[in-house]
């Protein structure tokens, strides 16, 4: 199946499910369509996977892409490795297997690895008609601290701008941003109620989000079967998510997924907005009043395009 062009693309990861390469009950999962709304899968080859057992997972993902090859419609499919070297090692062990593959996943992306990843990740792609794309997750300490973040994530996003037609999206760590401060979100309070996390991930929207999809923080909490208090709190996080200019979430078990594809379906208010700005019909006026909003041409045509975009992909909620 031939994958949209990255306009398109970026929007598609969604709810990213992550799970252990170990996890070859998947296979069973995507052939019998039993996982509500998965729009994107990462197999994790880094903190999920013991030292010792990195040869064994790396073989078992090896086993689960074969299976996966034959399926129709699959789900797009990264790789979550563990440095430039590992990339290097874990791209020539999938040989054969990388046309199912949508990319890579960069985790602890800085400037001490920034340019190396960059590198490998344009040997991988030279002479490749299917591009390979990267998403770097924005995580250590250089990225969190008040005296060395905003200087590192302006040269991140320089040399991320180098290879821009490689990069899916920008992504961020928040546990392990928080656990910097030894600090960890109740079920009750999202991430922007933490007022050190929350500034840390605006400033990574204000650095990246004029040029690069980032998508939101993971939600730590999911169905217990005892209570809905997790589903009320990734129902408020997803809100404010989309509020400050994120798009998608990480996700770590399949009963997150529905809400936070329904968190990306637009409301009908705004979907009839975007399509009075993208058809335009007015000769002279760069300003419009529909109901009680106002559609400026100039202001609103980004947000608008969007809006299209994240319609075309996920639906109206109204």
């Amino acid at each position: 199946m031939t994958k949209p062009d990255k306009k398109i693309l970026q929007y598609i990861p969604g709810g990213l499910l992550y799970m252990p390469a170990f996890q070859k009950n998947i296979v069973g999962k995507i052939k019998s369509n039993s996982i509500d709304c998965l729009t994107s899968i990462a197999f994790c080859l880094e903190d999920s996977v013991r030292d010792e057992v990195l040869d064994e997972a790396e073989n078992t993902l090896i086993k689960i892409l074969r299976e996966l090859q034959p399926i129709k419609n699959l789900p797009l499919i990264f790789v979550r490795v563990r440095s430039p070297e590992h990339l290097q090692t874990v791209c020539k062990k999938l040989s054969g297997l990388t046309e199912i593959l949508t990319g890579y996943i960069f985790p602890k992306f800085d400037l001490s690895n920034a340019k190396n990843y960059s590198d490998v990740l344009g040997e991988i792609n030279r002479g490749r008609e299917k591009i390979l794309y990267a998403m770097p997750i924005l995580e250590t300490e250089p990225v969190a601290d008040i005296f060395s973040r905003r200087e590192n994530l302006v040269r991140i996003k320089k040399v991320l701008d180098e290879i821009e037609n490689y990069i899916l999206n920008v992504r961020v760590g928040v546990n392990d941003l928080s656990n910097f401060y030894g600090l960890r979100r109740d079920v009750n309070h999202t991430v922007y109620d933490v007022g050190v996390i929350r500034d840390i991930l605006i400033d990574i929207i204000n650095v990246f989000a004029k040029d690069y999809i980032v998508a939101g923080p993971v939600w730590n909490y999911f169905d217990d079967g005892k209570n809905i208090s997790w589903r009320e709190g990734l129902k408020k996080e997803s809100e404010e998510d989309r509020l400050n200019g994120f798009i998608g979430k990480s996700a770590i078990h399949p009963s997150q997924l529905p809400y936070i594809f329904e968190s990306l379906k637009v409301s009908k208010a705004d979907l009839d907005d975007a399509n009075q700005i993208l058809n335009w019909d007015s000769s002279s006026h760069g300003v419009a009043k529909v109901g009680g909003r106002m559609n400026e041409l100039k202001c609103h045509l980004k947000w608008a395009e969007r809006i299209k975009i994240l319609s075309e992909i996920y639906g109206c909620r109204d």
